[in-house]
């Protein structure tokens, strides 16, 4: 992958957008910490189909750099990478595997989360790499059922709202169900909020529970 931009330097508690010749271009937020020797966790989010496109300020619009903005707190890394088509598992660890190498990141402490379309690249992402993800949070989408004996390996909070109209519960429901097939003691989780819309389930990121979830888990060194 080859990038522009001052990769190699490491700017804490600053956004800033990397652009790459291949690849998905990214938002990457890396927290002002007071130790900066400290490796940090890394959280990767993947935008929904509304935010597809090739103008990577419309990432920022909701999802964990909305929440940032608005005053949250992470002392975590923060890719947000943007497709115009859909979420490819392996260029999602391109982008990974660059920050890993460059920024003082823990790569056993690597979560991915996302919303709608980006719950399905979540899962994917989570399932083709089960070694590489300490933890996964889905939001009101769905996943592939070639992935699902693999989503046993990794630590999975999938959310819905009762009330989409625009990705159906079912789907949600539908992926659950296949990782309970493959294994029944599974760290799956499948909460159902009541009245939750497909846009309302947003408020999620701006709360502190799916953060306490992922970072409650880490892989082995």
């Amino acid at each position: 992958m080859f990038l522009f931009g001052l990769q190699s330097q490491v700017i804490f508690g600053q956004l800033r957008a990397v652009t790459t010749k291949t690849g998905y271009n990214y938002w990457l937020q890396i927290p002002e910490i007071s130790n900066k020797n400290e490796k940090l966790p890394v959280i990767i989010f993947l935008h929904g189909r509304s935010l597809s496109g090739n103008d990577l300020n419309r990432v920022k619009r909701y999802g964990v750099l909305r929440a940032i903005e608005r005053g949250k707190d992470l002392q975590a890394i923060v890719i947000a990478p943007q497709t115009s088509n859909g979420w490819n598992p392996d260029k999602v660890i391109d982008v990974l595997d660059q920050v890993l190498a460059e920024q003082p990141a823990d790569k056993n402490r690597v979560y991915v989360c996302g919303m709608s379309m980006g719950a399905y690249g979540t899962l994917d992402v989570a399932g083709k790499y089960p070694n590489r993800i300490a933890a996964a949070v889905a939001i009101c989408g769905g996943g592939s059922a070639q992935y699902a004996c693999n989503l046993t390996q990794v630590p999975v909070w999938i959310q819905h709202g009762s009330a989409d109209r625009a990705v159906p519960a079912s789907e949600s429901k539908k992926i659950y169900r296949a990782i309970k097939d493959c294994n029944q003691d599974a760290d799956a989780t499948l909460t159902i909020i009541p009245g939750g819309t497909h846009g309302s389930v947003e408020r999620l990121f701006h709360g502190g529970e799916i953060y306490e979830f992922m970072f409650r888990h880490h892989k082995e060194s």
